[in-house]
This record gives C-alpha cells, structure tokens and sequence, in this order.
C-alpha cells in the first residue's frame, strides 16, 4: 500500500492509525503538547480497594459468535446470551459483528451507585459501533474507558466509535493507559504475515475530549474498580512477542523516547515486551476478584498475581478474557491450566487470544468452572 514513509524500517500508513482516525500532522501535535490537553495520572491505590455489590460484564466483540446458545446459570454466574438481532416484530437485519479483536463493556453497582467502563475497542469501529447499538450500551452512560495495551485488535476500533458518539460522552471522559508504550507504532512480526500494525492517535483522543490517564502502577478505576498497573513477570509464564515496537514520533504519530523504558531510549525499533499491558479487576463482595485480562501478553497468571498484589485481595472469583495460549505448545497450556487450579479461580472465561487448545484441555480439569463465551453474551456476577 502506498505510504509517505517507505524509506522507514515500517512505515506508518495513516489509513491504519486509529482505523483512518484522520491525518496527526507535526504541527497539530506541537501545538497539543504546547497548548493542549495534558496526560493525566490515574489515582494510586492506597489502603483497600473497594467492593462492589454486583458486577455484569458484557462481551461486546469477540472472534465468535453462537446465536442459537441457550443462555443458563452455572451455580451463582447468570449466563446471558445474546442470540439474533431481532425481537418482537423487528425483522432480521442487523446482527452482532464478530471479528480477531476483543472489547468488554463492565457494569458495576454498589449500594445506589451505578458505573459503566469500557475495556478495549475492537480491530474496527464498524463491529464496535453497530454492537454497542444493539447491545443497547449508553455512551452517554460511560464513566471510562481502558485500553489494556497498543495492539490494534484492541484499538481499532476506537477512534470511529469517538467521532459517531461526538458530544455524546461525558466531557474528559478518561481513557487509562499502561504507559507511553501504547503510543508506539508498531509492526506484526509474528505468523501468518507480517506488515504495519498501526498506531494510537493522540490527536483523535483530544478532539474527543478525552483524558488521557496514565496507570503504570495499581489505580483507581471510576470508584469502583482498580487497575493492575503494568504486569510484572513472576510466574513460570514466558513472554512471545509477536509485534515490533518503533521508538519516537514521526509526524505526530508514535511514542515518545525519553517516556520509555531506559534500555528502549535510544533505539529504533525492539520486539514488544508490553511493559505497558494492564488488567482491569473489581471486587465483588463475598466472592473476591473479577480479574479481565484482555490479551495475557505477560501471562494469564502474572495478571492474577498482578490483581491480589494491587488489591490485597487473595480469593479469584472469575478471570475473563484473553490468554494469548494460541502460540504456545501442550505443556505449557498444561501448566497454564495447572496454576489456574492451584489459583482456586472460580470461574474462568476464555476470550480471544487463548485458542481452542486451552479450552479443549481445561474442560475436563475445571468441571462447572470453565465458561463459555461468545460475542453479545453478558455475565452477572453476584453476591
């Protein structure tokens, strides 16, 4: 594909950053780190985190979806699935869009207290947006956003979602981040092709109005839930890097050097390491961690030990999301799965990246714990 920058080791084509979220010029970003709205940092968890009374996490976009699954109740989880898109005397027509890209919509309650975060986009806003209408998820209603690491099958989406929902959300709504490294532009380096894997646009997160709120460390997340802070490497897990990281700002697009990790300052381009990558949890009251994952680049494991470090919480309710286990061979799925047991969890819901692999082994080692998920389908967690 054509681009303006074929002599860089990959370029940045700009109808890949933020899925054509417009054109970030050098002198648009001068003036927003000049004169515009500057990074924010998320509040720091200091004593407890919070409980909450009743959890509901939607899957908003996912790799599959099953319309004829009867919804259930595994002991005290409520199934939801979503089905067709029709109802009453609605003919078919539009239905839910499943695409390799993941988003997950949280809703929490405690007491009277109501919040909705939206974790993650989706590869493209065209899934994003037309599930959410169906889905009858308000983003008006929105108190936050996470992006849990800059891969584009989790952000695609996000800045054709910003411009259809325009002066619909909140004003300085925030969208939380592990770090600068969500800003760089990267390269898919892993099977089956390689090519340019785009780039988060700061400039389209401004004409949002958005707030962009760095969590390098466990915060706090719209009152009622926490981030993990960027996921530190303490299990057996072994990191596969299937993306290459550019390092510095070209025409306002990429990630700044000096807000890098020191060893990655003075390069041009190293292999992904997601130091940036963070989880998103909530504790639910009498029952422990509700732990979403997203993608498990530093391991599924890592992410739960993650979450009871930040919170002080031991007991895993339900983990959700994504493993990344697709690259990895039986034995350590097998191990993957071991510690998971050893962990206690309670529920656990694969997502995404984990592969067919992982669920085929866990179904007979975690009867009435392992979930089955698709795209639409809403989990209620209560108490």
């Amino acid at each position: 594909m054509p681009t303006d920058h074929d002599h860089e080791e990959f370029p940045v084509n700009r109808r890949n950053v933020l899925c054509g979220g417009g054109v970030a010029v050098f002198g648009a970003m001068i003036a927003s780190l000049l004169g515009g709205t500057k990074p924010a940092r998320a509040e720091p968890i200091s004593g407890t985190v919070p409980e909450v009374d009743g959890l509901a996490v939607r899957v908003v976009t996912d790799s599959y979806q099953f319309a004829v699954a009867p919804s259930a109740t595994v002991r005290s989880v409520d199934i939801q699935h979503f089905g067709w898109g029709i109802g009453g005397d609605k003919p078919p027509g539009r239905t839910l869009i499943s695409e390799f890209g993941l988003s997950m919509h949280v809703a929490s309650r405690r007491g009277a207290e109501t919040r909705n975060v939206l974790v993650d986009f989706g590869f493209t806003p065209e899934a994003l947006v037309n599930n959410t209408e169906l889905l009858g998820i308000d983003p008006a209603k929105l108190d936050a956003l996470v992006l849990s690491h800059g891969h584009y099958d989790h952000f695609g989406g996000l800045a054709g979602f910003l411009r259809q929902q325009h002066g619909k959300l909140k004003p300085k709504l925030p969208i939380y981040v592990g770090g600068e490294d969500c800003f760089c532009s990267r390269e898919w380096t892993g099977s089956p092709v390689r090519g340019n894997f785009g780039a988060l646009d700061r400039q389209a997160l401004e004409q949002a109005d958005l707030t962009v709120t760095y969590a390098e460390g466990p915060s706090h997340l719209a009152d009622h839930g926490f981030t993990t802070g960027q996921i530190g490497l303490t299990s057996f897990e072994k990191l596969v890097s299937p993306s290459a990281m550019k390092i510095g700002v070209d025409h306002g697009v990429g990630c700044f050097a000096d807000k890098l990790a020191e060893e990655d300052r003075t390069k041009t381009v190293v292999p992904d390491q997601f130091r940036h990558e963070i989880a998103t949890a909530y504790n639910l009251k009498g029952r422990g961690l509700v732990v979403l994952t997203s993608c498990s680049h530093r391991g599924v494991v890592n992410a739960i030990k993650q979450a009871q470090s930040a919170s002080g919480v031991d007991k895993v309710h339900a983990v959700i999301g994504g493993f990344h286990l697709a690259p990895y061979k039986e034995d350590y799925v097998r191990e993957t799965i071991a510690s998971l047991k050893t962990l206690d969890v309670d529920y656990v819901v694969p997502l995404h990246c984990t592969g067919e692999a992982f669920y085929e082994f866990a179904k007979p080692e975690m009867p009435g714990r392992l979930l089955r998920s698709y795209t639409g389908t809403r989990l209620v967690f209560g108490t």
